[in-house]
């Protein structure tokens, strides 16, 4: 149901975002806002408690973020609180930003490796990746995992490209146990 929600409005805010031609600077705002909404439980408590009003919960809305954000954005955060739906807002902005990403056509990369990739590595990498996609841009995130003795690991959304040796001894292994088998 969460899901359903965040889709339903996370949808609204992106057409809405296109129909004024403000998708970069809402999709700018909202990056800023997530941390403050995660970073406030007591905000997110406030607007969930159900001894507030409704209109309450709206007023305290427009005295936090009026002024702060855009026309558009206090609007949506309005409707939002009045159709009950606070409790879903990070989810809502997590689909927006994912839902512009795409229609940007930006990429978001997990590469794990056995060692720290040099900036050239990393920029090489980038640049075939690029190459092989349909992406224009990637937020690139690195990580180091000395278990996968070498080689690395890239994820790109749900596709996953494991060149590592721990696989490929894995695979071996596998390989070598069904030929004793046989």
């Amino acid at each position: 149901m969460a899901k359903l929600v965040s889709k339903v409005y996370g949808d609204a805010l992106f057409e809405t975002a296109m129909e004024k031609d403000r998708i970069d600077v809402l999709y700018e705002e909202i990056v800023s806002l997530v941390p403050v909404l995660e970073g406030n439980p007591e905000l997110m408590a406030l607007l969930n408690n159900p001894r507030i009003v409704k209109e309450e919960k709206v007023t305290i809305i427009h005295q936090v973020f009026e002024g702060r954000v855009e026309e558009e954005l206090m609007g949506f955060l309005t409707v939002v609180v009045e159709k009950d739906r606070q409790n879903d807002l990070i989810p809502i902005f997590a689909y927006f930003i994912q839902r512009v990403k795409e229609y940007k056509r930006i990429g978001t990369v997990s590469v794990t490796s056995a060692v720290e990739l040099s900036e050239e590595q990393k920029a090489r990498l980038q640049e075939k990746l690029l190459e092989t996609t349909d992406y224009v841009m990637f937020e690139m995130n690195y990580q180091i995992d000395s278990a996968l003795i070498g080689g690395m690991v890239i994820r790109i959304g749900d596709r996953v490209v494991d060149s590592s040796i721990r696989t490929r001894l894995y695979e071996m292994k596998k390989e070598l146990s069904q030929l004793q088998m046989a």
